[in-house]
């Protein structure tokens, strides 16, 4: 019998004063039973740093035609593509070419260094391409905000970014790899 996904539940509070966006979303979260805590809480955290009404979770970990999160205008066409990891340089390379903006938040520590120097290449050349990293301690403090039953609240100015509940609050530091043009997310 195969494992059934843990569903999560978040209310979360996104004001991004660099976009002028301030919305509230209630979100429903599948977590497959090979994805990670810290994976899944930066999906949330990649909802709250992209926020807009069209944002939707992709289906699964392993699909193949919708990113970890994805924005479609109303006639189908892909305006953000977002993935989470270190994928394959052939399936960034896919999604640059469905999409208008791509995004990836990479996690892992030392090996997305060594990921992104073996990639470094190819991926230049997706010019709509912006490489994020987030620190094995950012992720590991972003877990723990983990909950069944989540209220968040993400603050995004000038580049710094705190994610939290009622109880605590993390500063997300974003290291940027490479940043597409035109830019999709403000380094500064």
């Amino acid at each position: 019998m195969a494992l059934k996904a843990t569903i999560f539940k978040a209310s979360l509070a996104v004001a991004d004063m660099s976009r002028h966006h301030y919305q509230d979303y209630n979100l429903t979260l599948a977590q497959h039973p090979s994805e990670t805590t810290e994976r899944m809480m930066l999906r949330l955290l990649a909802f709250a740093l992209c926020a807009h009404e069209d944002l939707s979770f992709g289906k699964g970990i392993s699909d193949e035609d919708e990113g970890a999160l994805y924005r479609q205008n109303l006639t189908g066409d892909y305006q953000l593509w977002v993935e989470l990891g270190l994928p394959e340089e052939k399936r960034l390379r896919r999604a640059s070419h469905k999409t208008q903006q791509l995004l990836l938040l990479a996690y892992g520590g030392t090996a997305v260094d060594k990921w992104y120097s073996s990639e470094q290449k190819a991926l230049s050349q997706l010019k709509n391409l912006t490489i994020v990293a987030v620190s094995p301690a950012d992720t590991a403090e972003l877990a723990k905000l983990c909950d069944r039953t989540m209220q968040l609240q993400c603050t995004i100015n000038e580049g710094q970014i705190w994610f939290g509940n009622a109880a605590q609050s993390v500063q997300v530091q974003l290291q940027f790899i490479q940043q597409s043009i035109p830019a999709l997310l403000a380094s500064e």
